[in-house]
């Protein structure tokens, strides 16, 4: 395993030449990650992922942005304008964007990586996104991301194999799988003993539950080449959200009951469709406690939607809006700026890495 590991690693950084190991991935957060934040992580030695927009026109201006910051000297440390591929990834909720408008913006950038996520169709809809998106920019590295041994053996085994498979145990915050799900500490290394009995030589992400040195080094043991994280990135100085959020991120504790997996928020929002493999982890507030004691739906929405227009006061124990985030909500205690962020988990993984390695030394 150690070896394994080891190998991909050395893969990732190859292929992303402006990172470091232990390698740190922000998560592409639906309208929170955007280019400045991508690049912040980037910066600190990351992949960072900017996120997909309400709608898809939205990653284009995204990217528009990133190239302009780069090529305006954004960071000495970062590939300039004349690398074949902008030095981040961008993400894609395949079954609601557009492909056609998602591949003139993948190539017309050529972003590092593109992450795929939650098809309507199965393997066969991922199939169809890689195939374009190699077709126009061969050295954009394609990243899914399953939440089962299943889904994994099918990407691995698909006529378009990704180049990355991002596992996400249950404990993720925004939309992970509904009904079987499972934590990181047995998905993991699951997939990964089954990609190595059937050949299939794919790095491993380990996504879900991670905020600190100690998770990136819990999943480097289990099997991962690098670690992703959503909820520690939403406090940072660079994510696109509400203040009111944010505060709420960091109140927050005890995710284990202080978050929930559940498309109410969505629906009261108007959001409809999710495939319904896949479900959001949030932390609840007076809209779920009140639809727990039976408050109609339609009067929920009315709530729901006036505490909408309260600004930051929509969020909280007494909000009613949507605080997404995963159980390691808890963990997040103060807002840094993103590359901090990076380096400070990093640099803790290897503390902890080279403490383990002394105390069994003898």
């Amino acid at each position: 395993m150690a070896s394994q590991v080891l190998k991909h690693s050395q893969r990732l950084a190859e292929a992303y030449p402006w990172t470091k190991v232990p390698l740190v991935v922000s998560a592409p957060m639906r309208q929170f990650t955007g280019p400045k934040l991508a690049l912040a992580v980037a910066t600190g030695g990351g992949i960072g992922f900017i996120g997909p927009g309400v709608k898809t026109e939205a990653t284009l201006a995204d990217l528009d942005e990133a190239k302009s910051l780069l090529d305006g000297g954004y960071s000495p440390n970062l590939p300039r304008k004349d690398s074949s591929t902008l030095p981040l990834g961008v993400g894609f909720i395949t079954w609601t964007a557009d492909l056609d408008v998602a591949a003139r913006a993948v190539g017309q950038h050529r972003p590092a990586a593109a992450w795929l996520f939650a098809p309507r169709n199965g393997q066969q809809e991922l199939d169809e996104w890689a195939t374009r998106f190699r077709e126009v920019s061969p050295s954009t590295q394609i990243w899914v991301q399953v939440g089962t041994l299943t889904e994994a053996l099918a990407a691995a085994s698909s006529a378009a194999a990704p180049d990355v498979l991002v596992l996400q145990g249950n404990e993720a915050g925004g939309h992970g799988r509904a009904e079987d799900g499972i934590g990181l500490f047995t998905l993991l290394p699951e997939v990964a003993d089954a990609l190595a009995a059937s050949g299939k030589d794919i790095p491993l992400v380990g996504a879900g539950g991670i905020a600190d040195g100690r998770g990136v080094a819990a999943a480097l043991g289990l099997g991962a080449a690098a670690i992703a994280m959503g909820t520690r990135f939403l406090a940072s100085t660079e994510a696109r959200l509400p203040k009111g959020y944010q505060d709420e991120v960091l109140r927050a504790s005890d995710g284990a009951s202080s978050t929930v997996r559940t498309q109410l928020y969505n629906h009261l929002r108007g959001t409809y469709g999710w495939p319904a493999a896949w479900s959001p982890r949030g932390v609840w507030n007076k809209t779920w406690s009140e639809h727990k004691g039976g408050v109609p739906f339609e009067e929920l929405q009315k709530r729901h939607d006036e505490a909408a227009a309260k600004g930051d006061a929509a969020w909280g124990p007494d909000g009613r809006v949507a605080t997404y985030a995963g159980a390691s909500v808890g963990l997040v205690k103060s807002v840094e700026d993103a590359e901090s962020i990076v380096k400070e988990v990093r640099d803790g993984a290897v503390e902890i890495i080279k403490g383990v390695r002394t105390a069994f030394a003898a």
